[in-house]
C-alpha cells in the first residue's frame, strides 16, 4: 500500500491549491486526519475548505476521514508545532512509495549502535509498532528524536509505539 505522510500531504495541498498559503496536516485519530489552511488574507473561506476537502478526498491517502479547519485551531487543538528535521527524514518522507521498509531503513540510518525493526500494526488502535535493539543505553533526548522523526514518516491517520531493547 502506499503511504502519503504529513509532508507529502501538505506539499500536495499547497502544489493543486494555490490559494492556499498556511497548510498543517495533523493525524487526529485512528484513520483520521485534520487539515487546518489559510489563504493570504489568513482566513478559510467555505469555497477553499470545499476545495480542500474534495482534493483530500480524492488525492490524499484513501483510508483517511479527513476534516477541514481553520489554520488560527492549530494551537487550540494542541497542534504540535513543527520543527527542523534533517535531511534523510525529509527525503523519506516525501517518496510517493513509502513503505514499511523504508521507514525502518530511514530510522536505521540514524541510529549509531543497534537498529529499529518493524514488530507489528494493530488494526483495532491504528498503531504501528516497533523495536529498536542497540548495545547501549538509549537516552531520553534520543528517544524523543526517534519518536519525532518517525511520526515524520509514518503515514498520515497513524501513530506508532516503540519499545527499546538494550543488549550491553
Amino acid at each position: 500500500m502506499t503511504m502519503g505522510t504529513r509532508l507529502l500531504s501538505e506539499y500536495l495541498i499547497k502544489k493543486h491549491n494555490p490559494r492556499l498559503r498556511y497548510v498543517r496536516a495533523f493525524t487526529s485519530g485512528k484513520n483520521e486526519a485534520t487539515l487546518y489552511a489559510w489563504n493570504d488574507n489568513l482566513e478559510l473561506p467555505d469555497e477553499d475548505a470545499a476545495m480542500l476537502k474534495r482534493f483530500a478526498t480524492g488525492y490524499l491517502p484513501p483510508y483517511v476521514c479527513y476534516q477541514i479547519k481553520a489554520y488560527s485551531k492549530i494551537q487550540e487543538d494542541g497542534v504540535p508545532q513543527v520543527d527542523e528535521l534533517p535531511d534523510p527524514i525529509v527525503s523519506t518522507a516525501m517518496k510517493r512509495d513509502l513503505n514499511q521498509n523504508g521507514i525502518v531503513a530511514a530510522i536505521n540510518s540514524m541510529l549509531a549502535s543497534g537498529g529499529m525493526a518493524f514488530s507489528r500494526y494493530d488494526i483495532n488502535t491504528g498503531i504501528l509498532h516497533f523495536n529498536v535493539h542497540t548495545t547501549s543505553v538509549v537516552t531520553e533526548i534520543e528517544r524523543e528524536l526517534i519518536r519525532k522523526y518517525l511520526s515524520e514518516i509514518i503515514p498520515l491517520g497513524y501513530r506508532s509505539e516503540i519499545a527499546y531493547w538494550c543488549r550491553s
